[in-house]
């Protein structure tokens, strides 16, 4: 079924009975050519790209629970190409060129909306830092201008600017960042891996990667044996368990973090905004919620859920940042388990076992990534060799100490990223 004004109007008339499943719910083969374990973002988009790019037909996506009920539902939906570091840089510039004509390709509305990314600053030496990534970006083929405080103050006057501990001089803005609505990106891809014939297998739990000789045969689930060649491994938080059963030990760990949303007010935040000295960030969705968000709860753990003393610190920054948003209610709050890398960047990468592959370790950047990693985990799936844009994102890179690509400046620990 294709979407279009005249659809929607012809179904309409007769009071929407006419509308057929977005994608199948078939029941698992005894054998694929290729099977993806996860089905969110990078998952779906996994399957999509193995299809249309590659002519992979003969494909399973896993999840154990619905479609889309990982990360992919659970982030702020901020898509950006602000990256300064070689490795990262060309892969999110490549990454929001696709986020761009999404919406045509999948014939389904992600709810894209490039709003525009201020990231303030506060002294002399973070305006001189801004200026080199801003011209990192513009050599990438990316947008990027320097405001200072006045000009600022113009796009976002309900800001505090005079705070005495993080005055506000001025920011680092992207217009073509901006946001895309997370549950709809999940929903697009599958139902455009499902029209090119891949499974979408919900409820199917993955138990147990089954090798023979070095090579990896298939898989073990709660809905039976599922043999195939090659098998990815894309489960965002819960990479370090499910590569365990394959016998391997990730440089990763999973760390919760949190989210919230306020009730729908009339409509203030034009941008997405980041506060750097708070760690805070916030835009307003199209329902009217402010949405925002902080820093790691700092303990490892796989529950979806967070601790109140982050929620009292998100709250804080939010307050320096914007005292008005004191006086907004928020509704909820929900929790993403992230899969943390020691240097703050993702591994698209095979496996020492023939035919396993990984994608993981996304730390904070994994939405903004959907797109352009479905593309290099499926080039790599298919061929055999690393997508020329994710090139950098090996595995080994932790074993050897070299290409560590530390874009945060933090060091190599977990919890600094």
């Amino acid at each position: 079924m294709k979407f279009s004004a005249f659809r929607i109007l012809k179904e309409g008339l007769p009071g929407n009975k006419g509308w057929t499943p977005h994608w199948r719910n078939p029941d698992p083969k005894p054998a694929y050519d290729a099977i993806i374990i996860g089905g969110g973002g990078h998952g779906l988009s996994t399957a999509y790209y193995l299809a249309k790019n590659h002519g992979f037909t003969n494909i399973a996506v896993l999840e154990k629970g619905w479609l889309g009920g990982g990360n992919i539902g659970r982030n702020t939906t901020i898509v950006r190409a602000n990256y300064f570091l070689p490795g990262n840089s060309e892969f999110y510039s490549h990454s929001l060129k696709l986020w761009e004509n999404l919406e045509q390709e999948l014939n389904y509305n992600a709810m894209l909306s490039q709003r525009g990314i201020l990231s303030l600053l506060h002294s002399d030496g973070q305006f001189y830092t801004a200026a080199r990534r801003g011209n990192s970006m513009l050599i990438q083929g990316d947008d990027a201008r320097l405001i200072h405080r006045d000009e600022l103050r113009e796009m976002v006057p309900y800001l505090d600017y005079e705070q005495s501990r993080f005055p506000i001089k001025g920011a680092l803005f992207h217009p073509r960042g901006g946001t895309a609505r997370h549950d709809a990106v999940a929903w697009g891809y599958a139902r455009g891996a499902d029209q090119r014939g891949v499974d979408l297998i919900q409820n199917c739990e993955v138990t147990g990667i089954d090798i023979e000789n070095g090579k990896v045969t298939g898989v073990q689930t709660t809905r039976g044996t599922i043999k195939a060649p090659k098998v990815a491994i894309v489960v965002a938080g819960r990479s370090s368990q499910v590569a365990a059963m394959a016998g391997m030990r990730l440089p990763i760990e999973t760390h919760v973090l949190q989210a919230f949303v306020t009730e729908g007010l009339k409509p203030i935040v034009d941008h997405v905004i980041s506060f750097g000295m708070g760690h805070f960030y916030i835009s307003q969705s199209d329902k009217g919620g402010l949405v925002f968000g902080g820093d790691l709860d700092f303990y490892a753990s796989y529950a979806q859920r967070g601790n109140l003393p982050t929620v009292e610190e998100v709250m804080r920054a939010g307050m320096t940042l914007m005292p008005a948003l004191g006086k907004a209610k928020v509704l909820r709050s929900w929790g993403g388990v992230m899969d943390m890398s020691a240097d703050g960047s993702p591994v698209i990468d095979k496996t020492q076992t023939k035919g396993l592959f990984l994608n993981c370790g996304w730390c904070y950047g994994g939405f903004k990534a959907v797109p352009a990693s479905g593309v290099a985990t499926a080039h790599l799936m298919a061929t055999g060799r690393h997508h020329q844009m994710a090139d950098m994102y090996r595995l080994d890179r932790f074993q050897t100490g070299y290409r560590l690509m530390d874009e945060e400046a933090s060091g190599s620990q977990h919890n600094l990223h």
